[in-house]
């Protein structure tokens, strides 16, 4: 079997895993207040801070991952965040009854997210990437 990852692959591998992060932050954005108060109710310190931090990593992790720049680096950055994300936002409230089906297939929808994650990690970003710019074609 040929080895895809000079090709075409881990660029719509990238352009899909980054949609749901650039989306993300950029739908926090108009509903800061709304978003600022669930911050809160999950009780994080600093809300309006952490929401700031969640859409900074989630929108520059997001394009950074779509464009393949520091791709390793920005893989572990979204990772690490998704950990208390998942943590907070969605397993803690299944567990005490908040919505429980649609909290459980968050923290399996993060769970993908976060292989996918530790395979950009892992190997990279390819080819067709700002980090494969300088590489060799094979």
């Amino acid at each position: 079997m040929a080895n895809s990852s000079g090709g075409i692959t881990p660029l719509l591998g990238r352009v899909l895993m980054s949609l749901i992060f650039i989306v993300a932050g950029a739908q926090k954005i108009p509903a800061f207040s709304m978003m600022k108060g669930y911050v809160a109710m999950a009780h994080l310190p600093f809300p309006s801070l952490a929401l700031a931090i969640a859409i900074a990593i989630e929108l520059v992790g997001g394009l950074a991952i779509l464009a393949g720049l520091w791709t390793r680096f920005t893989a572990w950055v979204v990772f690490l965040y998704l950990i208390p994300t998942t943590l907070c936002f969605h397993l803690l409230p299944a567990l005490h009854g908040t919505d429980q089906m649609n909290n459980i297939m968050n923290v399996e929808k993060n769970l993908a997210i976060m292989g996918g994650l530790l395979l950009l990690a892992a190997h990279g970003a390819g080819r067709y990437s700002c980090d494969g710019a300088g590489e060799p074609k094979a």
